[in-house]
């Protein structure tokens, strides 16, 4: 196990490249599994999770190529497991998004209850349900759920919650399903919209991603393509406070300005001049202390939960009082004991926390308990006097592609060692 050793020494200055998204390529990944070719997938990130999914898909037969220039080719015509075992998908929920693929092009799957970060509860009744009502007949039994179809029927499937992967789970099913499908209540987020362009890519007739309702007229069969995976916004998100809260310039290439119209505005309410180009953003602080700003989370295109930790971190080192509010997940303050370890002034209130901001932080060993997490405290480390251990990075490397080198590009002071 490694951790980082970050030294505060001054405000992030450069130009950064943004990684393809890891919240866009799992379901894309997921989704060549509906096709009766190969596909090759670009943009793809270095990632924990990345590597974890291929690893699934390899174990279930398909043919996975790592190519130059971050591509990874799929050929799932070789597939013969329909599993997606436990001792492979308990670090990571986003291996539930195999379940729909499966039981649409193959007509089974056992697919383990999944895991990933400790930040609340993200119940899986809603894919069931759905699947369901799609005609598919599911158990759970030791841990695993367990699915059955003939061909899929399409339905109207209305979510009792916005949930992200839901809604990838059954619009990739319903894009294989006999007649339409009208999912409603749809997640709304650049991802979702991400994994409808690349079924649409295969051949899939899919309208209003986007949108909180998606229609969807299942097609026979889908054709694998080549499709390039959207940039990450929460990583673009999380440079650009890096650059407001150690008062400096950071220029995020390849990103999509128009994904982060929310983090943006707060960015700029804090006291950042921020730019924008066709595929870039820049945020400059010109040297001054960042404004505290109250943020509350909840689904897109709202301020994503995503980007709270880092704006938590924002704040601490912000001039005035600010509120933060977690609306999506319940146990998603907990790097606010790592952060008041380091000086900041917090105060914690059923889903909020109240935030006085100081000038200085100071550097302390902390602990990372999620993917986001751990970045905030590499921000928070940024802005500290002396330096800061930051353990069990192995969550970061779920999510950022070599955070390390990209923030040494900015002039951080921050390497890796082992953990002994």
């Amino acid at each position: 196990m490694d951790k980082f050793l970050v030294e505060g020494v001054g405000p992030l200055t450069g130009d950064v490249r943004i990684s393809g998204a890891k919240n866009a390529v799992l379901p894309i990944l997921a989704a060549t599994l509906l096709g009766s070719s190969e596909s090759t997938i670009g943009n793809v990130p270095h990632l924990n999770d990345v590597t974890t999914t291929m690893s699934l898909l390899g174990r279930m037969g398909c043919g996975i190529t790592v190519g130059d220039n971050m591509t990874v080719a799929v050929d799932p015509t070789l597939i013969n497991d329909y599993t997606a075992a436990y001792e492979l998908v308990r670090t990571m929920r986003a291996s539930i998004l195999v379940l729909g693929p499966l039981v649409a092009r193959y007509g089974q799957a056992e697919v383990s209850l999944p895991g990933g970060c400790a930040i609340g509860a993200r119940p899986v009744n809603i894919h069931i349900d759905g699947l369901r009502a799609l005609g598919a007949e599911i158990s759970i039994d030791g841990g695993y759920v367990r699915a059955r179809a003939g061909r899929l029927q399409g339905a109207r499937i209305a979510m009792d919650m916005v949930t992200v992967t839901g809604t990838e789970n059954l619009l990739m099913a319903a894009s294989l399903a006999k007649g339409e499908s009208v999912l409603e209540n749809a997640a709304r987020e650049p991802e979702i919209v991400d994994l409808a362009n690349y079924l649409i890519a295969m051949g899939a007739k899919i309208e209003g991603a986007g949108t909180s309702t998606i229609h969807v007229q299942g097609v026979d069969s889908l054709t694998g393509c080549h499709y390039d995976v959207v940039p990450d916004r929460i990583e673009t998100g999380t440079f650009l406070v890096g650059a407001a809260v150690t008062r400096g310039r950071v220029k995020a290439l390849n990103t999509v300005p128009g994904n982060l119209g929310v983090v943006l505005e707060k960015l700029r309410e804090a006291g950042a001049e921020v730019t924008t180009g066709d595929d870039w953003i820049q945020a400059d602080m010109h040297g001054n202390r960042p404004q505290a700003v109250s943020i509350s989370t909840a689904p897109y295109p709202d301020f994503p939960t995503d980007m709270q930790a880092q704006f938590c971190v924002l704040n601490a080192v912000a001039e005035g009082t600010a509120k933060v509010i977690e609306n999506v997940f319940e146990n998603r303050f907990m790097h606010i004991n790592e952060l008041q370890r380091m000086g900041a002034d917090m105060t914690v209130e059923g889903n909020s926390v109240t935030i006085r901001g100081i000038e200085k932080l100071r550097a302390a060993p902390v602990m990372a308990t999620d993917l986001r997490a751990s970045a905030s405290l590499i921000l928070a480390a940024l802005m500290a006097t002396g330096e800061t251990e930051v353990r069990r990075v192995y969550h970061i490397d779920r999510g950022y592609e070599r955070i390390e080198e990209k923030f040494h590009q900015l002039g951080a002071e921050i390497r890796r060692q082992p953990d002994k």
